[in-house]
């Protein structure tokens, strides 16, 4: 359901209303069916079922009228959807008056129904309309049920269910408007309250909210910079250190050597966190993706051969199956192939040698899945719901490599559902783990807004 407080919202809260009355027209004819057919209670049963079908058509007539003012994404005014809110709520009770007169006046409890209106009307317009269409209601009913007690216009008893003559005592009617005024302002008192410090409630979190994004904005920029000059400074000591241990400045001796070779694994690794790192951020400071058709086939294969010598120095067997009708799908080839790449290093690195570690591609409906199983570690239950958050390590997995970024699952989640996917993980009963994701089969041919 639409925000029904938010500004911004006319179109919406107009199509709720519509959606309401499909509800009401059932309602009407279900209960005209039920109380006359089944209770066997004295109705016009003609009339009300020829005012659902007119309600019917006079709801549709509304539903395409709005469908063609905001068709190929139009927003129209909100002085245009506000009349047309308006109008809405008080045709709404001009038929529900109708109806009443129909089907008992004062003796049919659906009289409460004003009072439903009340709350509807108080939520979706300003609290002047609000006690406007309360005064409309009062006028309407109280109109109705003092011409039907004078005798200007029929009465219609409900024959089989309530007392007769109501209608025509006058201290009774009188207490019952009464009674029916004073609730009906009430409620659009209490409502209208209500709904304006929710409005104003809303519109501090809504600040506060684009506050915290433009926090996060310049949080990521100035990761990105930093990372980015470190990471000039890291190539810089690595290719220093390369030259070294490469002998090319004269033969080391074995304690020199082993010193050398430490600090360029040191180095080797903190190259790769801050390059995860940089595209971690890159990713989420673009704007978007540039998509394309690409083989994802293809794209799978490559990732199997990049795995391929790492598996058999562990004598991993690494084995794959990807569904004949898979083939060409859209998004950005490199991301998802590097995903994909890292996500079966990882099932690699943390399987145990003579393991197994199986990719498998199948269609799943509108999308592809992609599912890595393997026959490691697994991942502890209590790290399951944080398993693809940034910079986070299981404790099994901080056993078996101690050095790890903590970015390479935030990395795939970032990519995997800034194409529509999503990503999750299980467990498998016979040991290891199953990372799955979803790509979208056939997306909609334009770059996807990340």
């Amino acid at each position: 359901m639409e925000n029904l407080f938010k500004s911004n919202s006319l179109v919406g809260r107009a199509y709720w209303l519509i959606r309401l009355r499909w509800v009401a027209i059932v309602t009407l004819a279900a209960a005209t069916f039920v109380a006359g057919r089944l209770m066997k209670v004295s109705l016009p049963a003609l009339t009300l079922y020829t005012m659902s079908g007119l309600l019917l058509v006079y709801n549709l007539v509304l539903y395409k009228l709005l469908g063609y003012w905001t068709r190929d994404g139009k927003e129209p005014s909100p002085r245009r959807i506000g009349g047309i809110l308006t109008f809405q709520i008080s045709a709404d009770l001009f038929i529900l008056a109708a109806i009443l007169h129909f089907s008992g006046g004062i003796e049919n409890p659906f009289s409460f129904f004003f009072v439903f209106h009340m709350i509807i009307t108080s939520i979706l317009r300003p609290r002047w309309q609000s006690y406007l269409h309360a005064t409309l209601a009062v006028i309407l009913f109280g109109g109705l049920l003092l011409l039907e007690g004078a005798g200007v216009i029929p009465h219609y008893d409900l024959t089989g269910f309530a007392g007769h003559g109501l209608y025509r005592n006058g201290t009774f009617v009188l207490g019952f408007l009464l009674v029916f005024t004073i609730t009906l302002y009430l409620v659009v008192y209490m409502t209208t309250s209500i709904s304006e410090q929710l409005r104003l409630h809303q519109a501090d979190l809504e600040k506060a909210n684009a506050l915290l994004e433009e926090k996060d904005h310049v949080k990521n920029e100035y990761v990105l910079r930093v990372t980015h000059d470190i990471k000039g400074h890291l190539a810089a000591i690595e290719s220093c250190l390369d030259v070294v241990l490469n002998g090319m400045l004269g033969p080391l001796n074995d304690k020199q050597k082993d010193f050398v070779e430490r600090a360029h694994r040191r180095t080797t690794k903190c190259m790769a966190f801050v390059l995860a790192l940089l595209k971690l951020t890159r990713m989420k400071l673009s704007g978007r993706l540039d998509v394309e058709r690409f083989s994802l086939r293809n794209c799978v294969l490559s990732s199997l051969a990049s795995v391929q010598s790492r598996a058999r120095e562990k004598s991993i067997v690494l084995h794959h199956q990807i569904d004949p009708a898979v083939e060409e799908v859209l998004g950005e080839a490199v991301l998802i192939e590097e995903t994909i790449t890292n996500m079966l290093f990882n099932a690699v690195k943390y399987t145990p040698a003579g393991g197994r570690v199986g990719l498998e591609v199948k269609p799943d409906g509108d999308f592809v899945q992609i599912k890595i199983v393997d026959t490691g570690i697994g991942v502890p239950e209590a790290a399951l719901p944080h398993i693809f958050q940034e910079f986070y390590r299981a404790d099994n997995a901080r056993a078996v490599e101690r050095d790890g970024t903590g970015l390479g699952l935030a990395f795939a989640k970032q990519v995997v559902e800034r194409h529509g996917g999503r990503i999750w993980v299980e467990n498998n009963s016979n040991g290891g783990s199953t990372f799955t994701f979803t790509l979208p089969n056939h997306p909609a041919p334009a770059p996807v807004p990340l």
